[in-house]
Parts: structure tokens; C-alpha cells; sequence
């Protein structure tokens, strides 16, 4: 089975739902999960946010914390997946926001790339370090953060059962 297609039976069996908010992943991490056969089950669906403004008005990040610290943000990628399960109306959100290249922005290297799962126990943030082109470290980040996820329903409902 694909990373997708395990996230997708992990949230199924938790009866969970997902929303993404994405920024460097400009929407792949929510193609590649209803990539998946019976993804209308658990994807709520997702919010491309790529400029620093959509990030604020569609998900409610703050734009002192944009101001202050650029898009490219461990808070900055928290509130993308507070704000998108809240917006969505989903159980966990997930974000990712970074620089995928060719070259740096913001004053960080490309491969530079924070995500974020907001779920009932919280939000939690990953700093990625990823090489590669454009196109290596987009599907990297994706790989990445719905391993994450499928790791962190795997904990949660470890939590609730035990």
C-alpha cells in the first residue's frame, strides 16, 4: 500500500477525518490522498494557501507572526493545520509550508520545509531538511507528512485504547 493509501486506512479505522493547508505543496498532499480509492470517507478537503496573505484571511494565521518570523515557520505551519481543521471542520489537520527551490527564500536554504499536524491531542511541527529539486522536495514533503500522520493516529489511538 502507498503512504496515501495508509493514511487513508489509518484515519478510516480511527474514524477520523483530515484537511490540509499547504503552501510549498501548493495542494499534492490533498491529490495524492484522494488519490486513493474511498478518500471521500476521510478527506474534508484542503486549502492551497501559497501567498502570505491566504495563509491569513482563509486560515487565520496571524499576520504579526507573518510579519515577525516570514511564512517559512514552525508557529507559522501550527496555526496553517490549527486553522484549517477548525475552517474544515475536520479531526486532524495537516500543513506544510517551506521553501522547495531552486534557491533560498526568506533567507532559508531550499529543502527547508516545516509542517504540522493539529489533531484532538494538539499540534505538533516537523522541521524537514530535504535535497533535491523542486519536484524531489515537494513529494519528499509529502511522503513525509503522511507517514506523520499515520504515525501519530497509530499513537493517539494507542492512547485512547490504553
Amino acid at each position: 500500500m502507498t503512504t496515501a493509501g495508509d493514511a487513508v486506512e489509518a484515519l478510516r479505522a480511527a474514524g477520523a477525518t483530515v484537511a490540509t493547508a499547504e503552501s510549498l505543496t501548493g495542494g499534492l498532499v490533498c491529490a495524492t490522498l484522494v488519490g486513493v480509492p474511498g478518500a471521500s470517507d476521510v478527506v474534508r478537503g484542503g486549502v492551497a494557501a501559497y501567498a502570505a496573505d491566504v495563509k491569513t484571511s482563509a486560515l487565520g494565521v496571524p499576520a504579526a507572526l507573518i510579519a515577525e518570523r516570514g511564512t517559512v515557520d514552525a508557529d507559522v505551519a501550527a496555526a496553517m493545520a490549527a486553522g484549517v481543521r477548525d475552517r474544515l471542520g475536520a479531526t486532524y489537520g495537516v500543513s506544510t509550508t517551506g521553501v522547495a527551490g531552486p534557491g533560498p527564500a526568506e533567507g532559508k536554504p531550499a529543502g527547508t520545509v516545516h509542517v504540522a499536524v493539529a489533531g484532538p491531542a494538539g499540534v505538533r511541527t516537523r522541521l524537514l531538511e530535504l535535497a533535491g529539486d523542486r519536484a524531489e522536495i515537494r513529494a519528499g514533503t509529502v511522503d513525509a507528512l503522511l507517514s506523520w500522520l499515520v504515525a501519530t493516529l497509530g499513537e493517539e489511538s494507542r492512547h485512547v485504547r490504553g
